[in-house]
């Protein structure tokens, strides 16, 4: 049995490539099954901004630099397994094809997200007159299109793999935060859904926002877009906040029912893994715990 750890001990990670990226403390480990069925692992020391600079960990501060520092990790981890997963038949992307891929979906993300529905809100404020309300049908917007996005990524054959990866990751996590051993028996177990997912990080985001924007009041196209941009690094710090609560938390049943929502969502994101994929997932946590 190992150690059970306490609440404060947050390990996680993300999907990628055939494999599993984890992170916990200053570790960080990347586990890709290769075309040849062998695992190759990545291990990483890595100490975060919030622990070298006392002002970046604090409260409503250190979601945005964790988010940050993901994004950067994750990208260097999904080139890794992009170049060890791939067959010599397939393309494997350089680094810098990785950068503008990103920067492209970053700025498709933001007018789907912030553009598009801050259009929509400026022609329905004039038949709105309440103003929260104009914010909640805004954010309905926002969050079918999320929805139909991640929908979509479904039809895609390599995105089920990812997504049956994600669960793999999951349960991981969990079995490790309830002491288990980490086998693949002991895994499998487990859910494919948790509270302190990425994809519950963007549903809280989304439902926070609407009440952050809704202190904008009603003002033009231009300005509301503005402000909405200045203000993401706070509904970020903000949401940031509210997934570890609920993660670390979340044996009370009241917690659980603020985490369900998203819950639910990860029905999208995550799938059901075979044992090769837990094993995946087994031996990059083994490298950071």
């Amino acid at each position: 049995m190992n150690h059970k750890p306490d609440s404060e001990d947050i390990a996680g990670g993300q999907a990628i490539i055939e494999g599993v990226m984890m992170r916990h403390g200053n570790k960080i480990a990347s586990a890709v099954r290769k075309p040849d069925k062998e695992i190759a692992i990545r291990e990483q020391y890595y100490v975060p901004l919030t622990k070298r600079y006392k002002f970046l960990g604090l409260a409503f501060v250190r979601g945005l630099v964790t988010l940050f520092e993901m994004i950067v990790i994750g990208m260097k981890s999904l080139l890794f397994s992009a170049e060890l997963a791939l067959t010599e038949d397939e393309k494997k992307p350089e680094g810098w094809e990785l950068t503008v891929s990103m920067m492209i979906s970053f700025t498709t993300a933001i007018f789907f997200f912030v553009v598009v529905p801050a259009y929509s809100f400026s022609l329905l404020k004039y038949y709105i007159a309440n103003t929260l309300l104009l914010n909640i049908v805004e954010g309905f917007i926002r969050l079918g299109i999320f929805i139909c996005f991640l929908g979509a990524t479904l039809l895609m054959e390599d995105m089920r793999r990812v997504f049956m990866y994600h669960g793999a990751e999951h349960k991981t996590v969990f079995a490790w935060e309830d002491g288990q051993d980490l086998t693949v028996e002991n895994v499998r177990k487990y859910s494919t859904r948790h509270p302190r997912c990425g994809t519950s990080f963007i549903l809280v985001v989304m439902i926070i926002s609407i009440l952050v924007f809704s202190l904008l009041g009603r003002p033009d196209f231009l300005h509301r877009v503005f402000y909405k941009l200045m203000l993401l690094p706070v509904v970020a710090g903000i949401s940031y906040e509210i997934i570890r609560f609920t993660g670390k938390y979340r044996r009370f049943g009241w917690v659980r029912m603020l985490s369900w929502p998203g819950l639910v969502l990860q029905k999208i994101t995550t799938r059901e893994p075979t044992e090769d994929q837990i094993e995946i997932a087994i031996a990059a946590m083994k490298k950071v715990v």
